[in-house]
């Protein structure tokens, strides 16, 4: 009862009177310049935040005909008149210091009509969010507000007045017939709406949703406008509803109208000389599909968005927030995702990236202005969101990004996460210094996630990686990739060691870097057990000269585990073919390199899977008979491909299949050509995942197609074939069908008295 009573006060405050139900003072939605809509001075006292949804939505349904919020289209004309930058630097209002803020309860109006009867939390998008927030700065003192400010700082938040936006503003972003579809929903019965919401993606509708949906993008457009035209130097806008999920099309994910979109085309547009590029972070905890829509081809227009993606299974479910998404034509490589492979990520992840791809990038773009698409649901707390990151950590990131634009900067779910959060951006955009951050470790899986982004972006921004430099050296210097130098060092070794010969590969499309990778033991072709190894390459371990930037060899590393192995099988007499499948293919991707066309993105990563498979499908028909196959990391897929493309023959030749994978994707095999191959992958093979990859998500579901799965108790390649060593020997001697004598000799050397520290059937490893 005491939330009706509350927002009957705050109707009070609009013109609607809570005793007769008529109009006192309507408000027609046209302001004049300068008049707030709603007097900070009148705002009612707040004294109990624990109310339910309901009474917000039937206080809201009753006074919807009471509000005559009617958006004008007089001004659309000013849309059109660009401003210069004359206009606005000779004359500094007394703003010009302080930070801004746009905050209008009005938007609170918009809620569900029916919410559940048995809801025991919140929902996601509760309309008290934004007073939550509110009520946060108020309470620090940077609010001049004297119902609720405590404590006011000498220099408080200038408030920015939130307007309805404009249909001309609108369709910079959105098409006619989703503008003129929400304007309808004012006019539907509560039925009608709730049968409305039903085909939507998760968005629920309210007489007073479209209103408050232009109130959110017109608040999103002036504060943004102010920052841009020098009023304030930097501001933040508590508005809803959210927008960065709104598509140009249809409203989605609890947006309606994609305010961060709408409000930096408004400023590209007024203001042409001035903020021409524009850089958005997004460090909502949901990728922002409708800004990667709205900018994708635009290349004055940098979008970076930190979020969950559970390999397109985080909502927005599917693949378009993968870090492979880069823009197109004229716009590539302003798209940046940096896809979480799952929840639980934490401060020092989100630092990570910034420091190694956010601010860098930042700082190469140069933007005029700085746009945070500012949710707070990846904050410590919030249930939906199941991330970590404090507000401290919020902080250090909005003051990272204050470094760029000459400081213009514009700035979730569980109520207390996103207030304290927002407290701390705000705090920080004023000037107030940063709390220490006490977690400063990424995880394994936050730097797996940067490293691969940095690796794809960075044949489109030199600072993650120059490759002029790298040409400089292969072409001036005569230089060769390390990674072919190795390979050949192993050949060598292996051939002295064990009499290894290679294999040639007469396919004149394979790389260069296949030389020596396909090596084979004498007996290869002989009546014995074949075990063949399909491996990531060794690696290099060592820390560059600071000064130099260069790797000194005597502080480096060579990490080869295989040769172990190797030796091992080689002593029992196992036909032995070792597959090296390199990294880096260096003929094809120096040409890549230097190839000046805009190319697909994705066609680096496919011409090496390509030739992977290419080459499996190339030892198959000219040298493998009845064999085991042991694929490890990224390499198992060629492995796969012959399963998936040779399923015929596979079945009868091969004796069982192993694979280890980190964090690599699980790949399924086809029954296209072949009935039953299902059932024998799934009784012939062990598929070790490790402990914390995303195939043991609860609602992950596993399908016999992807073979017997096996949760690994330790994470990383080298750890699982350490752990799991005892059962692959086992799996493959019980599938060998040894001769009885060769068998005996075997189980004696097996014995205590007479093992190796090698009598292990592990293979291969990126060590």
């Amino acid at each position: 009862m005491s939330r009706f009573i509350e927002d009957v006060e705050m109707l009070d405050t609009l013109g609607v009177s809570s005793r007769d139900n008529s109009v006192q003072r309507p408000f027609n939605g046209a302001l004049p310049n300068g008049v707030r809509p709603l007097s900070r001075n009148a705002m009612p006292e707040r004294k109990s935040s624990g109310r339910n949804t309901r009474e917000t939505s039937v206080l809201s349904m009753a006074m919807t005909n009471r509000l005559n919020l009617d958006a004008s289209e007089s001004s659309d004309d000013e849309l059109n008149t660009p401003r210069k930058a004359e206009d606005f630097h000779n004359t500094r209002p007394a703003s010009a210091g302080r930070t801004g803020l746009c905050y209008d309860a009005r938007m609170r109006f918009h809620c569900e009509t029916d919410p559940p009867k048995d809801r025991s939390d919140y929902h996601p998008e509760d309309p008290r969010r934004i007073f939550h927030i509110y009520r946060e700065l108020c309470e620090a003192g940077l609010v001049d507000d004297e119902k609720m400010a405590i404590g006011l700082k000498s220099n408080p938040l200038y408030r920015i007045d939130a307007r309805l936006a404009l249909k001309a503003e609108l369709r910079l972003v959105h098409e006619d017939a989703h503008i003129a579809f929400m304007e309808t929903t004012r006019d539907m019965s509560n039925q009608v709406l709730q049968e409305r919401e039903k085909l939507l993606d998760s968005i629920y509708l309210g007489k007073l949703t479209y209103l408050c949906a232009l109130l959110s993008a017109g608040g999103a457009i002036d504060t943004c406008l102010a920052v841009t035209n020098g009023t304030v130097k930097n501001a933040i806008a508590v508005i809803r509803p959210p927008g960065h999920h709104a598509e140009c099309d249809r409203p989605m994910g609890f947006c309606i109208f994609d305010n961060v979109s709408i409000a930096a085309k408004v400023c590209q547009q007024k203001y042409p000389d001035t903020c021409r590029k524009i850089l958005i972070l997004d460090w909502d905890v949901h990728h922002g599909n409708g800004i990667q829509q709205t900018f994708e081809s635009d290349p004055n227009v940098l979008y970076i968005s930190l979020h969950v993606h559970e390999n397109g299974k985080f909502y927005p479910p599917g693949p378009a927030g993968n870090h492979v998404h880069c823009g197109l034509g004229a716009g590539l490589g302003k798209n940046i995702n940096i896809p979480w492979p799952s929840k639980g990520m934490g401060d020092a992840d989100y630092l990570f990236a910034f420091q190694n791809i956010v601010m860098p990038v930042a700082y190469d773009f140069d933007p005029d202005l700085v746009i945070i698409a500012a949710g707070f649901d990846a904050a410590a707390g919030d249930q939906l969101g199941g991330c970590f990151v404090t507000p401290p950590c919020y902080a250090h990131m909005t003051h990272m990004l204050m470094s760029l634009a000459d400081g213009k900067v514009v700035g979730g779910y569980n109520l207390k996460s996103i207030s304290k959060s927002a407290l701390a951006v705000t705090q920080t955009l004023m000037g107030e210094p940063l709390d220490r951050i006490s977690n400063i470790t990424p995880t394994k899986k936050g730097i797996a996630t940067v490293k691969k982004v940095i690796a794809h972006q960075s044949k489109f921004w030199r600072c993650l990686y120059s490759k002029g430099y790298t040409q400089e050296i292969r072409v001036t210097h005569g230089a060769e990739r390390l990674h072919d130098v190795i390979r050949a060092y192993q050949s060598k070794c292996l051939s002295e060691n064990h009499k290894m010969i290679q294999l040639h590969v007469l396919r004149s499309r394979l790389s260069k870097s296949y030389d020596n990778q396909v090596l084979a033991s004498e007996n290869y072709a002989s009546s014995v057990p074949l075990l063949v190894i399909f491996h990531d390459p060794p690696e290099v371990y060592g820390n560059p000269n600071p000064s130099t930037n260069k790797l000194d060899l005597h502080n480096s590393w060579l990490a080869d585990a295989l040769k172990d192995y190797i030796a091992w099988a080689v002593k029992q007499r196992f036909g032995v073919i070792d597959v090296n499948i390199p990294k880096f293919l260096t003929t094809i991707h120096d040409e890549f390199e230097e190839e000046e066309d805009d190319e697909d993105e994705e066609k680096l990563p496919d011409r090496k899977h390509i030739e992977m498979q290419e080459l499996a499908v190339y030892l198959w028909e000219n040298y493998i008979d009845k064999v085991f196959f042991i694929g490890v990391g990224e390499a198992y897929h060629a492995v796969l491909h012959l399963l998936n493309t040779r399923n015929d023959v596979a079945i009868r030749r091969f004796g069982g299949v192993v694979h280890f994978l980190a964090d690599q994707s699980i790949k399924k095999v086809s029954e296209t050509f072949v009935a039953g191959l299902t059932k024998w992958y799934f009784n012939n093979s062990l598929i070790f995942v490790e402990n914390d990859h995303i195939a043991w998500e609860p609602d992950s579901k596993h399908s016999k197609k992807f073979g017997k799965l096996i949760k690994s108790p330790v994470c990383g390649l080298n750890a699982m074939l350490l752990q799991h060593q005892k059962e692959t020997e086992k799996f493959l001697l019980l599938r060998a069908d040894l001769p009885k004598d060769r068998e005996r000799e075997r189980e004696r050397e097996r014995e205590p008295d007479r093992m190796d520290d090698g009598d292990t059937i592990m293979v291969g490893s990126r060590v």
